[in-house]
């Protein structure tokens, strides 16, 4: 038998780690001496604590650990299947993380784009065709209202265009959809940030799958914000010929 000290450096842990499996029931003394309180482990508490601290390496907290330790083989493998998917999911998400930031240092942009899914809208809109994006400021309707334009990027032509009204014109759906967000600072222009936007969505393989709507937005307190929606899909690669 040995005493908790001889056990900690036995297998490479502290006093304090052995004291607190005993506190939650992970591991219990094999026995205790009431009149000094010193605990005890024999060989099997050394094996129990080998193998707490070997799925604790595996990537599995202590609470997972105390439903699992003395659980068959096929649920324990079945616990490691689910550590390694959650450990593969965060591992892509910091790499896209990872991603964007090096984009956003590599190509200063005016804005800071950001996926979302979004509700289908009904909305009554004023359909028209311009030739320049010049042209945008003299129909965009004052806040609240929304402009959209039916672009896949820079536009080299003329384009089609709407603007909501408040309750007349036709009737537009715009289906539930996966968006790209961005909110147009004070400091830049909303064609800059058009541009940066669809420079974004090409160096992330996206395109455009439905009207770009520039929402323009108004507080209580009167301040204005223009925020760029546009929806986007995956692109597709293109088949060898």
């Amino acid at each position: 038998m040995w005493r908790i000290g001889q056990l900690a450096r036995m297998a490479g842990v502290s006093e304090r780690t052995l004291r607190h499996y005993d506190k939650i029931g992970l591991l219990v003394p094999a026995a205790v001496d009431r009149t000094t309180g010193y605990r005890w482990y024999g060989v099997a508490e050394l094996s129990r604590l080998e193998r707490i601290r070997g799925l604790q390496h595996l990537g599995l907290p202590l609470r997972r650990i105390a439903e699992l330790l003395d659980a068959p083989e096929a649920q324990v493998r079945q616990a490691l299947t689910e550590i390694v998917a959650t450990i593969r999911h965060d591992i892509a998400t910091l790499a896209a993380t990872a991603a964007h930031a090096e984009d956003h240092l590599a190509v200063p942009m005016s804005i800071l784009p950001q996926r979302a899914t979004v509700d289908s809208r009904q909305l009554r809109v004023r359909r028209m065709r311009l030739n320049h994006p010049d042209e945008l400021a003299a129909v965009c309707p004052a806040p609240p209202a929304a402009l959209l334009t039916w672009l896949r990027g820079e536009p080299t032509g003329g384009f089609a265009a709407a603007v909501t009204t408040d309750g007349t014109g036709e009737q537009l759906s715009l289906p539930a959809r996966t968006v790209v967000r961005a909110v147009v600072p004070p400091s830049a222009g909303v064609i800059r940030a058009g541009q940066d936007l669809f420079g974004w969505l090409h160096r992330h393989r996206l395109d455009v799958a439905g009207p770009t709507v520039e929402e323009h937005l108004i507080d209580a307190d009167g301040a204005h914000a223009i925020v760029l929606e546009v929806p986007v899909s995956p692109r597709r690669c293109a088949r060898a010929a």
